[in-house]
C-alpha cells in the first residue's frame, strides 16, 4: 500500500535521514525529489514516477525499464 508524503517526510526524519542524501544516493534530481514529495509534480512517467515509486507514493516496479525503453525504441521481439 503506497504511503502518504508526510509518512515518508516523517521515516526519514525518524532515521534521521535527509532527502537530498537519498536522492543523490539513487541517482535522482534532488528538486525533483522535493517537488514530488511536496506533490507540486505530476509522476505519471519518467523520473517522477520512478522517485515516486522508489520513495513509496505508488504502487509499482522500477524493473523492466530497459525492457519498456528498447520496445519503445523499436527494438522489441514484435518490431
Amino acid at each position: 500500500m503506497p504511503k502518504t508524503a508526510l509518512e515518508i517526510k516523517k521515516a526519514f526524519a525518524d532515521r534521521g535521514l535527509s532527502l537530498s542524501g537519498w536522492a543523490k544516493k539513487n541517482g535522482f534530481n534532488t528538486a525533483l525529489v522535493y517537488q514530488v514529495l511536496s506533490g507540486n509534480r505530476k509522476t505519471l512517467r519518467g523520473e517522477s514516477h520512478r522517485i515516486a515509486i522508489a520513495l513509496g507514493l505508488k504502487e509499482g516496479s522500477l524493473e523492466g525499464y530497459e525492457e519498456l525503453n528498447e520496445y519503445l525504441k523499436g527494438g522489441g521481439a514484435n518490431s
